[in-house]
């Protein structure tokens, strides 16, 4: 640890090992916004949605515009001549084999939203009833494809894979590759505010610093609370689907309790024991859950539907990240689907972004690049595919005529969680599989939270530790249980998806750190000397090796 680091940790007393300033607001931010929260909850999400309104309605060309210059720049990193230069010493080397690094990303950044709307969001786009009020899918109505067909189908997900594909997944590569260039190889903290020391120098560690690490705990606990509170939603249902348990308040509040210390245990553990564990038991079951969707279904269907879908996706991406709707209806949906979908990505980016930084060490930008932009995102199309892939087909074929099948009956209900488990039903004819399947699902939905929430919670305490990627672990004990606490809380308030908002709105502020932390990355780099051909023998002016780092 620097000595500028040092000097801001506690060395003794209740906060030892932690900045204490930091701690504390901390503590105090989130209670804070719990109880106007609980205390008032209609009047804190007309509050919260007036500033998500807002948002989404005046500045949707803002958020636009900041998904695709990141996206740019990524793929121009990518392709520069930066991509030899090592997230680390030039002699260091991945801590994490690949398939554990690829087992993380998978379950950090997208797990539990795959399950949750991996069949509601295809088979809305797919739907043409508007029962919103706006339309299901503009893209698809603005080329006359309003019959449910094939056709319909495909530009279904085209814009689902749009929502989860490389737009969204720029903001964590950009993230990622900030913080593991300036923390590992720049030796600075291991914080968001490292990002920004091209831009303000050494006042990363004053008041400007503590705030923008405080933006991103914010982030971290209400996006990992919220999404606990909606994702034991779908469990609970699935419960009640299983065994017939009351899906109510109680038991989603136990399963809170449950999936709070089991992932404070995993987070207490370390990244290199139960957080890589169980993110690679949830590869090996989704690998299982994915080979009953697509055997048990219409297999050479879904594999072509897949092959095309993905071309399809491919041809349009650039086109449709420019796109900006004006009409009322139109809209109406890009607010509440496109703008949502890239606010949530910002809201998500400091968290995701800072733990793929601490499992990525050791490898090169380009390596890191391509290993965080595609893989995972390759992953997601499939599980869209196949997952959506089966609803829709069920309900192209269904004996009622099109769209009688009942998933896409649920989705205009906004039933989401029943539609995970009314397609496994419709699956295969196997009663006793079917209901294996289910369980199964169940238990990933839990699995696939555990990872989210105990890199959540290694994220925080690494933030409030100024860096220290092994923070003290009483600290991550606090937290892990902390988020579980402020979810149960919300969940019995009512406030939840009020708080889901507010961390919306909060990715206005993100967003502008973010676009400067690419300025002052691609500044960076272009003044590293380990950019550049160099003499063997030669050493950068903060002691880094130039020898083989272009030759690697």
């Amino acid at each position: 640890m620097s000595e500028k680091v040092s000097q801001h940790v506690a060395k003794e007393g209740i906060w030892k090992g932690l900045h204490p300033g930091m701690g504390l607001a901390s503590k105090g931010m989130v209670a804070a916004f719990v109880i106007f929260t609980a205390l008032n909850v209609d009047f804190a999400s007309s509050v919260y949605s007036a500033v998500r309104g807002w948002i989404e309605s005046a500045l949707n060309w803002y958020y636009i515009s900041a998904l695709i210059i990141m996206f740019f720049v990524c793929i121009y990193l990518m392709l520069s001549r930066f991509g030899s230069i090592r997230l680390g010493d030039d002699d260091s080397r991945p801590e994490f084999s690949n398939f554990s690094w690829f087992a993380m990303l998978f379950s950090a950044g997208v797990g539990i939203g795959l399950l949750f709307f991996g069949i509601a969001e295809p088979m809305f786009y797919f739907d043409n009833t508007a029962p919103w009020g706006y339309p299901n899918n503009p893209f698809a109505d603005h080329a006359h494809i309003t019959e449910m067909n094939e056709s319909r189908a495909i530009l279904a997900m085209r814009v689902t894979y749009f929502h989860w594909g490389f737009h969204g997944w720029a903001v964590y590569v950009m993230v990622g590759l900030c913080l593991a260039y300036f923390g590992f190889r720049k030796k600075l903290p291991l914080t968001l505010r490292s990002a920004l020391y091209p831009v303000i120098g050494d006042r990363i560690y004053g008041p400007i610093g503590h705030a923008v690490d405080l933006l991103a705990v914010f982030g971290t606990v209400f996006g990992v609370a919220t999404s606990l509170g909606l994702g034991v939603s779908q469990m609970a249902a699935g419960l009640n689907h299983l065994f017939g348990v009351d899906p109510g308040t109680t038991t989603q509040i136990i399963l809170i309790g449950i999936i709070s210390v089991v992932a404070t245990f995993s987070a207490v553990s370390g990244v290199g024991n139960g957080i890589r564990i169980i993110s690679e038991w949830n590869i090996w079951l989704s690998v299982v859950l994915l080979a009953f969707f697509l055997f048990g279904g219409p297999a050479k269907w879904l594999l072509g539907f897949f092959v095309t879908t993905v071309g399809d996706y491919l041809w349009n991406v650039v086109p449709m990240g420019f796109q900006t709707f004006n009409s009322e209806g139109d809209a109406a949906w890009q607010g509440g689907w496109t703008i949502f979908y890239w606010g949530w990505w910002i809201s998500w980016a400091p968290f995701v972004g800072m733990f793929i930084a601490r499992i990525s060490r050791g490898r090169t930008i380009r390596e890191f690049m391509v290993g965080v932009m595609f893989v995972p995102t390759t992953l997601a199309f499939f599980w869209l595919c196949i997952f959506g892939g089966n609803a829709i087909y069920a309900e192209m074929n269904a004996v009622g005529g099109v769209g009688t099948a009942g998933i896409a009956q649920l989705v205009r209900d906004w039933n989401l969680p029943a539609a995970l488990y009314g397609t496994i039903d419709l699956v295969t004819g196997v009663g006793w599989l079917n209901w294996a399947m289910a369980a199964l699902a169940t238990f990933l939905l839990a699995t696939w939270f555990i990872t989210s929430s105990d890199s959540g919670t290694l994220v925080i305490t690494t933030m409030l530790s100024m860096g220290d990627d092994n923070p003290p672990q009483k600290f991550r004990i606090v937290w892990g249980l902390g988020e579980g606490f402020v979810a149960a809380v919300l969940l019995f308030a009512g406030g939840l998806k009020a708080l889901q908002t507010a961390s919306i709105a909060a990715a206005m502020p993100v967003s502008v750190i973010l676009l400067l932390m690419t300025y002052g990355i691609v500044k960076s780099l272009n003044e590293d000397p380990s950019a550049v051909p160099a003499p063997e023998d030669s050493k950068a002016p903060d002691g880094t090796s130039l020898s083989g780092e272009l030759h690697a």
